[in-house]
């Protein structure tokens, strides 16, 4: 019993010496990394810090708006539809971030994965699809552009615009147009997502994924492609650059990539209220949702088959399971129709079926080098 005693005491002591050589190790490295800038050691460093970022309301203490302070920029509508969702039961209000000049996208996303009637006959789901944009920026042919903008939403009803200049650094403002756009006119949405014009969605599995959610009552749900302790970009030759003055913290609170994202409907009206009472001078409006989600404590979900950066492998096995795939313009229509054809569905089936599908994930998706699209556990998934 004694030598039991002793040598628990001495695994105890044994276990504290690890927590304080691992706490001093990790304070040592903190304390060289400040003269460091490289991009390894920034993502490190970031981490570090990501449990109290994502922990504590500092960071959402210091973004806060004070009472004397201008609240959330206000813009009018200079193209609109208030009853797109009036009296109807909608699965998903899917928002499309896109560009006034960008018509060839919005024409392609509108016979592909945006088309209402083929969600509503095919899958039996009432989606809501809206491009959202701002106004041409480049004045030699605002006007031009305008018109042409005009005359698109009269053919098609599915224009969404405010009177910001459209660009990189207003992402923030067509956040906020979505945010307020669903709060005001279809706050009874189910789901809500946005999506880059770039991005290819498979919407008979995101329908079904989605209507899968709805029968349990799923809430509180936030669902993408996760960064997690992401640093802010402080060279000044990026166009994600950050300064210090707009955000002091050595870490993003935990987000999802603004190419494409889900959130349940309870979600949505929380993140709006946050909008109105945070700094929106943040032009990453992938960040500004993180920190609309961290103030009301949502936490984002990672969903191994929404995409990174890069497009996703071309296969039918990938396709079987594919949510979101980034970097699609020209091969839009041709995804769609290999993507979402019948047989894919069956080329699993049976015991041979499913471990050729898991071979050829294997061999697709668990490179040794990097690539940013579907991460090696998928193939398991």
């Amino acid at each position: 019993m004694d030598v039991r005693m002793f040598v628990s005491g001495r695994r105890v002591k044994k276990w504290q010496f690890i927590q304080l050589f691992a706490t001093c190790f990790v304070l040592s490295l903190m304390f060289f990394w400040i003269p460091i800038d490289n991009h390894i050691v920034s993502h490190m460093k970031s981490y570090s810090y990501r449990y109290l970022i994502n922990s504590y309301n500092f960071v959402n203490d210091s973004l806060s708006l004070k009472r004397s302070e201008e609240g959330v920029p206000r813009y009018q509508y200079l193209i609109n539809h208030e009853d797109k969702c009036q009296m109807q039961d909608v699965l998903l209000l899917l928002f499309v971030k896109t560009a006034p000049e960008n018509y060839n996208r919005r024409s392609a996303i509108r016979k592909t994965w945006g088309n209402e009637k083929y969600v509503c006959s095919q899958l039996n789901a009432n989606i809501k699809t809206l491009f959202v944009l701002g106004t041409p920026s480049d004045p030699l042919i605002r006007e031009r552009l305008q018109k042409r903008l005009v005359w698109e939403d009269k053919m098609y009803n599915d224009i969404i615009q405010q009177d910001f200049a459209d660009s990189f650094y207003n992402l923030t403002l067509k956040f906020l147009l979505q945010f307020s756009w669903a709060n005001r006119f279809c706050p009874h949405a189910k789901f809500l997502m946005t999506a880059d014009d770039d991005i290819f969605i498979h919407m008979p599995n995101l329908i079904e994924y989605l209507q899968s959610l709805e029968q349990i009552g799923v809430q509180d749900f936030w669902v993408g492609r996760v960064h997690r302790g992401a640093p802010p970009v402080r060279d000044k030759r990026s166009k994600y650059y950050v300064s210090y003055e707009m955000y002091q913290w050595p870490a993003y609170p935990d987000y999802t990539a603004g190419a494409a994202y889900v959130i349940s409907g309870d979600v949505a009206a929380k993140v709006y209220e946050a909008s109105q009472t945070l700094n929106s001078s943040l032009y990453i409006d992938d960040v500004f949702m993180g920190l609309c989600a961290n103030k009301i404590g949502i936490v984002p979900q990672y969903h191994v088959f929404f995409s990174g950066e890069g497009k996703t492998p071309y296969h039918p096995c990938i396709y079987e399971k594919m949510m979101t795939s980034h970097g699609h313009v020209e091969d839009l229509q041709d995804l769609w129709m290999d993507a979402t054809d019948p047989k894919v569905k069956t080329i699993s089936k049976g015991f041979f079926g499913q471990m050729y599908c898991r071979i050829i994930k294997i061999v697709l998706l668990c490179k040794l080098t990097y690539v940013d699209t579907y991460p090696c556990r998928a193939a398991f998934a």
